[in-house]
């Protein structure tokens, strides 16, 4: 069986819709009901200032008091982010059989996400998969957002990595392009891409 890794190299991956999947039906559902809100769509106020929240410039209440279109009280911000936190957190099973050959192989192995500081902080306390990882860079907690190129750049000098020893792996077209300017080996995690042969063609 071919390697999936190489000597030097660092494997950076991104979170959502790679590691995890995306919510399901039930969980928007829940937050229907505490909400009263369709958040699902494009389009939703859960989405028009996710971006900020992920990057950390707005805190829990404000983005929470945006999306319902006033403040929270205490109990029930605690709620949404609770329900916020579960909804990203089905894993994906196929990524995690390629992490469990990666870490067999004793491969390095780091997390790049964008993800809001409280969630990121929930799941490091809370959840296995981050035991995979020996770097955790999360935007919220960092300040900076990919595909912004200072992300990548502050991670590859924590690292001490030259960008061509670093593979990531994104489920965005976007982030997978600049990683590619700055230098990085890169993989687009599609939802029918086989992981282990792109890793294994990328370790010849």
């Amino acid at each position: 069986m071919s390697r999936l890794s190489r000597p030097g190299a660092w494997y950076l991956f991104d979170y959502g819709m790679v590691i995890s999947t995306e919510p399901t039906p039930a969980d928007w559902r829940a937050l229907h009901r505490v909400t009263g809100l369709d958040l699902q769509p494009p389009g939703s106020s859960y989405w028009a200032r996710r971006r900020d929240f992920d990057a950390g410039t707005v805190d829990p209440e404000q983005y929470w008091s945006g999306v319902l279109g006033r403040a929270p009280d205490q109990k029930e911000l605690r709620k949404l982010e609770a329900l916020d936190a579960a909804q990203w957190s089905h894993l994906n099973p196929n990524t995690l059989a390629v992490l469990d050959t990666l870490r067999q192989e004793g491969a390095s192995l780091a997390l790049l996400s964008n993800m809001p500081a409280a969630m990121s902080r929930r799941y490091t306390a809370e959840a296995a998969w981050p035991r995979y990882f020996a770097r955790l860079y999360f935007s919220g907690q960092l300040g900076m957002i990919k595909p912004d190129p200072r992300i990548f750049g502050h991670v590859a000098t924590d690292l001490k990595a030259r960008p061509a020893d670093i593979v990531f792996i994104d489920d965005n077209a976007l982030n997978i392009a600049t990683a590619k300017e700055q230098g990085f080996q890169t993989v687009l995690h599609t939802g029918t891409i086989d992981l282990r042969a792109e890793l294994a063609r990328l370790a010849r």
